[in-house]
């Protein structure tokens, strides 16, 4: 293994590691209620984010679901503008107005954070279609949970999108379950790559527990769907440790089915490979960690410490100014 491939192993790590570390921590600050609302936590889906995104440039465009922080500091976003976003602060993404579910940077082309199941999609195939009219040589990643697929705007999207050739990949994190509906209740077809390629589109899966994999098959779709051969579907199958929501008790899985699945941990996966090849040691992963700790702890501090929006801001940004 060359040395470029043993660094992209370090990233694809340590990017996964951040986002743990990072929803960890946003369990700690909600439970002392710094932080308030509905949160959808990413832990078990980390190699989705961190393998995905790298496939992907400044041009190209993020669609999101409501479980996006993973995605947001894949994306490059600081974990200091996201606790402060969710600590209803004006430094946050969106002034403190969106919170967990709707993390939003359009500087950074990340366009949500959507509370809608399957309501980012037709957001992705404007984007997309926005930059053909603009020759623009984009693509745009729109990512979405198994339970979209049930909506009408999955199969009006996916056609629109395959007819106009637009330059969209779609992502179905696939984590078996549809808040608390297994996939095998909700979907009579249960291979969700299978039902894509009816349209016409390239489409197959992925171990979504492997790094290493989703980066390479992201890297595959983007580079397809770049070369204008129309948009390609990536069936991402992954599993959620936690559950829906931290308000959910989660008594629709069984606990022996969620122990079997952190077997196959992201994290530890990529790490003991790393390990067997002398990539890693106990001494680089303690400082991984202790590089994000040390992050993390330098961004709670500048959310506790940032200014709520004044109240005479309140109704600004509520209607564009036409001028």
């Amino acid at each position: 293994m060359t040395e470029l491939e043993a660094k992209l192993r370090t990233e694809l790590l340590t990017g996964m590691v951040r986002i743990r570390r990072f929803e960890e921590r946003c369990v700690e600050l909600y439970s002392a209620s710094k932080i308030r609302g509905f949160m959808h936590l990413y832990i078990g889906e980390e190699a989705v984010a961190a393998g995905l995104l790298r496939a992907l440039g400044p041009e190209d465009a993020v669609v999101s679901t409501y479980r996006e922080h993973g995605l947001a500091l894949a994306r490059g976003l600081g974990m200091d503008v996201l606790l402060a976003e969710m600590f209803g602060k004006r430094t946050g993404c969106s002034r403190g107005r969106g919170g967990s579910m709707h993390i939003f940077d359009a500087s950074r082309r990340f366009y949500g954070g959507n509370a809608i199941v399957g309501g980012g999609l037709p957001l992705a195939v404007g984007l997309a279609l926005a930059d053909r009219m603009r020759d623009r040589p984009a693509v745009t990643a729109c990512l979405f949970g198994d339970g979209a697929v049930a909506e009408g705007e999955f199969h009006e999207c996916m056609n629109l999108a395959a007819l106009w050739r637009l330059p969209v990949m779609f992502c179905c994190e696939n984590n078996r379950y549809a808040m608390g509906t297994a996939l095998s209740r909700e979907h009579a077809e249960t291979d969700l790559a299978l039902r894509a390629s009816s349209y016409g589109m390239r489409s197959w899966a992925v171990d979504g527990m492997d790094v290493e994999l989703v980066a390479d098959a992201a890297r595959r779709a983007a580079d397809t769907v770049r070369a204008g051969a129309g948009p390609c579907f990536l069936e991402l199958r992954t599993y959620r440790f936690r559950a829906h929501s931290l308000y959910d008790p989660d008594r629709y899985r069984d606990k022996a089915e969620i122990e079997r699945w952190k077997e196959r941990d992201p994290i530890t996966q990529l790490a003991a490979r790393m390990r067997a090849d002398g990539q890693l040691d106990d001494t680089v992963l303690a400082e991984i960690d202790a590089d994000v700790a040390a992050e993390l702890d330098r961004a709670v501090a500048a959310a506790e410490e940032a200014p709520l929006e004044p109240v005479e801001d309140l109704t600004r940004h509520v209607y564009a100014d036409r001028g």
